[in-house]
């Protein structure tokens, strides 16, 4: 089986590495001044020079980009590349705002796949496995990322996109289908639906390839056991390619960085102070090969960790931890500090359901907390005390991890809906601005 797909890039010695990290930084800063007016502006504002970047210690003397930016700037105003050079584009959804777009060169999205090659072949992917691509095609990176991928690595590859779960299990099982990639929610369903309709036992699965949403490791045990697969985190941006900008090898602790395709920082997400790795902050990418639509600095908004203890799979790249939450769209309930993966956590480690939705509103100018829950199925039958009693079990677990009350309604199987692609775990009816 092989272990890495590019060996000589992925278990680079250190020094190696930040050496060409230097010198693709002086490149691109170079690259995206003499390219992009934007960039440009930003950079004389400030009165720095391409020149006076020349190594990663001096990444911090540039300013920050935002998503902001990357809105206002609609549609072309990032592009480093005439369109002529451009073959492709990718965007986010656009729910809280205006659209991001990214464009794509050739090269962009050859360097976009070996990534994402990386992250199948460290879960266990070769030429001889067949690839189940559950992410959505079209606009969205999930499916032509990994599909890309897969295709470099030379799985079979089923380019199923989202939806139609019937069909996602007959595929499954017909062509026994042993890698499987989608989103975290979309896999807990799937899981599900192959054991009510009598499939478990039919699964080949042996790897899952799971990203585009936060997901705790509670809810990794769950996956686990229900597809009876080993599940790997990957992370990715639209801004910055899509999914492969880092992934889980087999150690499963902490997602390797592409790091000769990105410079990740963690800073203080209040003051933008760049903080040293292993402390906990906001992550910051910028990207050292992008033609089309390089990122300098971007604000990812993520929480997380970096890892630069060497990792016992022989990929010298440093890790990061899974997000444990965002920097803007962390709830503040009552004046506390509130991250839907703490109340994940909560649900999961108490034996519930995966399936859940948090609702927050304000009444009589005080915030209300809800957490609707469905309850596993061997319970539906228990009774009214017995849900009550595991009501107030919940209301207190979560009330010693966050340090305010939540009211907490346990509610039939199913009664939530499901969702094919991210799943909306937050309703938020306050009217904040």
């Amino acid at each position: 089986m092989k272990r890495y797909y590019q060996p000589e890039i992925e278990t680079m010695p250190r020094e190696q590495l930040k050496a060409l990290q230097d010198e693709r930084l002086a490149k691109q800063v170079k690259y995206v001044y003499d390219n992009n007016e934007f960039y440009r502006g930003k950079m004389d504002e400030l009165g720095i020079k391409p020149e006076d970047i020349k190594t990663t210690e001096d990444l911090a003397k540039l300013p920050f980009t935002v998503k902001d930016d990357l809105r206002d700037q609609y549609p072309y105003g990032l592009m480093c590349k005439p369109l002529s050079e451009c073959v492709r584009i990718q965007s986010t959804s656009g729910t809280t705002g205006r659209r991001v777009v990214a464009f794509y060169t050739q090269k962009d999205i050859d360097l976009w796949e070996d990534c994402c090659a990386r992250a199948i072949v460290a879960a266990g992917g070769d030429e001889n496995d067949v690839c189940q691509v559950c992410y959505g095609y079209g606009l969205f990176t999930g499916g032509p990322g990994l599909n890309g991928g897969s295709h470099r690595v030379g799985c079979l590859t089923l380019p199923m996109s989202s939806g139609n779960t019937q069909r996602q299990l007959q595929f499954m099982t017909d062509l026994e289908a042993t890698i499987l990639c989608c989103t975290p929610s979309y896999a807990a369903y799937l899981g599900e639906s192959a054991i009510e309709a009598g499939l478990q036992d039919k699964l080949k699965l042996k790897a899952g390839i799971f990203g585009a949403e936060a997901w705790t490791e509670e809810m990794r045990q769950d996956i686990q056991n229900k597809l009876g697969l080993k599940a790997y985190d990957i992370y990715g941006l639209t801004e910055l390619s899509g999914p492969g900008v880092s992934f889980e090898c087999e150690e499963q602790k902490g997602m390797h960085i592409n790091e000769d395709h990105f410079i990740a920082e963690i800073i203080n997400p209040i003051t933008g102070e760049v903080l040293p790795h292993g402390e906990k902050g906001e992550l910051v990418f910028t990207s050292l090969t992008k033609e089309a639509f390089p990122l300098i600095r971007y604000r990812t908004r993520d929480i997380c960790v970096l890892n630069d203890t060497p990792c016992s799979c022989g990929r010298t790249h440093i890790r990061m931890s899974k997000p444990m939450g965002r920097s803007d769209d962390m709830l503040i309930i009552r004046g506390v500090n509130v991250f839907p993966s703490q109340i994940e956590t909560v649900l999961l480690n108490n034996g519930m359901s995966p399936n859940y939705q948090i609702i927050v509103d304000r009444v009589d100018n005080t915030d209300t907390l809800d957490v609707n829950v469905e309850m596993p199925a061997d319970a539906m039958s228990d009774s009214v005390a017995d849900i009550t009693a595991k009501e107030k079990q919940l209301i207190e677990a979560l009330k010693s991890m966050l340090g305010i009350k939540a009211n907490v309604h346990l509610v039939d199987a199913k009664s939530i809906t499901r969702s094919e692609g991210k799943a909306v775990r937050v309703i938020d009816k306050r009217k904040l601005y």
